[in-house]
């Protein structure tokens, strides 16, 4: 079964068991087709907006009159060209992210996509970008997990902006700590040799977009870019859906 039609069976199968009210809020009414988010908590979220790090997208509270890198940027080999997250990494964003990756909480994929894809898809269809890379899993976690979230998420922007997919260009070779807990430096050393072109990957001269679901250090997606480099891409870029702050 491919994905769309996996996640249409999910998506069906959702609507019939469960009554469509609000997963965060348990009061107002929310469907399936909304990743059961109601329109009072959607209006929670933190959309990020200029001005920002053109290297990371790190929000800046004030006013800028040019381009800047942030303090955290300068100084750091960063191996893709920028990245941009769709929205802040806290609250209800956050809660949803959790449950959806440790929790096997589907019905919030809907909702999550939409985040990524109202951002992302306008400048995504803007440029010419010839495929999309979700960070990969290490095979015991995505046994685990039974899927990875970065892969499904890249499968809905790819349905939006027709930029194809190519989950098979990298692998994961290790089996990484979570980030979550760890410093940039522990980041750093935690994601050291962890991914690994696959064989046959022919990247010369392509203008990739590396997708994942939070966006934090950069360790993760700087690891991925600097291989997708190595392998002849002319351009390298990341989108998340959430940016730690």
């Amino acid at each position: 079964m491919n994905a769309p039609e996996t996640l249409s069976w999910t998506e069906a199968l959702l609507a019939f068991l469960y009554p469509p009210v609000c997963q965060f809020c348990g009061e107002r009414r929310a469907a399936a087709a909304d990743g059961y988010v109601c329109p009072a908590c959607w209006r929670k979220v933190r959309f990020l907006r200029p001005p920002m790090c053109e290297r990371c997208g790190l929000p800046y509270p004030g006013e800028m009159t040019g381009p800047f890198e942030c303090s955290n940027c300068r100084g750091v080999d960063l191996h893709f060209r920028f990245a941009r997250s769709a929205v802040a990494a806290e609250g209800l964003v956050l809660e949803a992210i959790h449950r959806y990756k440790y929790q096997r909480a589907l019905w919030l994929e809907p909702f999550l996509a939409d985040l990524l894809i109202r951002a992302a898809a306008p400048t995504l269809s803007a440029a010419e970008w010839d495929a999309l890379v979700p960070v990969p899993l290490h095979q015991t976690r995505q046994r685990e997990r039974e899927f990875n979230q970065a892969e499904r998420l890249a499968a809905r922007l790819s349905a939006a902006t027709g930029v194809p997919v190519r989950s098979q260009w990298l692998r994961r070779v290790a089996p990484t700590r979570t980030q979550t807990q760890l410093s940039r430096q522990e980041r750093a050393a935690n994601v050291r040799g962890a991914f690994a072109l696959r064989d046959g990957a022919a990247l010369r001269g392509l203008r990739v977009v590396l997708v994942d679901d939070v966006f934090t250090t950069g360790a993760t997606t700087s690891a991925c870019a600097r291989l997708l480099c190595r392998a002849g891409a002319a351009d390298v870029a990341v989108w998340t859906v959430a940016r730690g702050l």
